[in-house]
């Protein structure tokens, strides 16, 4: 299950994270790519590899090796080891990118927002369609089909399941809607699951009278038999949000970022398939070029919410 980002910065990082950071700068063997410690010289290869951390948005015993393959076929465009680490927390990712210890990083498209402010992050891509447009996902809140609950402004005064703070899908857009209600977070019975996953549960178990339930945890949970879609129904959905930027340290040197983000765009769709799986994007096509522009209706979103890193 998604783990709490509210976890210390110091656990922020899994065991191969934390392994990794206390290697930094001592060189390595030899790569996935077939590179050797020398390639640390190498603009495109900084300390012998590149270090990708990717947000645990879903089960990190499914996206290390999707990502890992993702990882594999960047290392062939760029001769050269790519590292991948499922981190623990979007604290623990920002500061490893913010400290120089993480040269990509996938984030969610709030958790981006924060990113670009509090470590430079730059959206290089996201997860394209099979027709070649930027994929995109939309926030939903659920309730019992039984339930009395017709709309927002009838989850006054219930109980409702968010992800956890700083989730994009998970905890802001919900928030926004109750607010354009007229009420405000105290009218309702707010609880952190403490990720998408266990947002579902809360529902499915009744321990709540509603949950938000993202498009991307609805496919994935449906596909894999845990939810019944015909016993729930959905009150309320957001409008469509551009998935998941790939970022790089906006300190990296310009030569590095440029070659990045053409390698990864010119990755096979099959590359990237398992990975956007996870995202609900099937088919999927390869990855696409995004820049900030794509994410501004998210950065004005935490602007009238009042929402900064902290809230992540």
């Amino acid at each position: 299950m998604r783990l709490s980002r509210r976890s210390a910065l110091v656990t922020g990082l899994t065991s191969a994270a934390v392994l990794s950071l206390a290697l930094t700068g001592c060189g390595g063997g030899a790569s996935a790519a077939g590179t050797s410690a020398a390639a640390g010289d190498s603009v495109t290869c900084p300390n012998g590899k590149i270090r990708f951390g990717v947000e645990p948005f879903e089960d990190p015993s499914k996206l290390e090796p999707a990502y890992r393959t993702i990882a594999d076929a960047l290392g062939k465009e760029l001769n050269c080891e790519v590292e991948v680490t499922v981190v623990d927390n979007y604290a623990a990712e920002v500061l490893a990118m913010k400290n120089g210890q993480m040269e990509l990083g996938q984030f969610g498209p709030l958790g981006y927002v924060f990113a670009k402010q509090e470590a430079g992050a730059k959206a290089l891509v996201s997860f394209g369609t099979a027709d070649g447009k930027i994929s995109s996902y939309t926030g939903g809140i659920w309730v019992p089909k039984d339930s009395p609950i017709q709309s927002i402004a009838d989850l006054k005064g219930k109980s409702l399941a968010l992800s956890e703070p700083g989730s994009t899908s998970g905890d802001a857009l919900p928030r926004y809607a109750i607010r354009t209600e007229g009420m405000q977070d105290a009218d309702l019975k707010i609880q952190y699951a403490g990720g998408h996953p266990e947002a579902l549960l809360a529902l499915k178990n009744g321990k709540v009278d509603a949950a938000e339930i993202n498009s991307q945890q609805l496919a994935t949970s449906t596909a894999e038999g845990q939810f019944d879609e015909s016993q729930f129904r959905q009150i309320w959905t957001s409008e469509p949000i551009p998935n998941d930027p790939i970022t790089v340290a906006g300190n990296a040197p310009q030569e590095f970022q440029d070659a990045v983000k053409k390698a990864l765009a010119n990755l096979p769709a099959e590359a990237v398939a398992e990975a956007a799986k996870y995202l609900d994007v099937e088919p999927a096509g390869q990855l696409i070029e995004v820049t900030e522009n794509d994410y501004q209706p998210l950065a004005d979103l935490a602007k009238t919410m009042g929402l900064t890193s902290k809230d992540a």
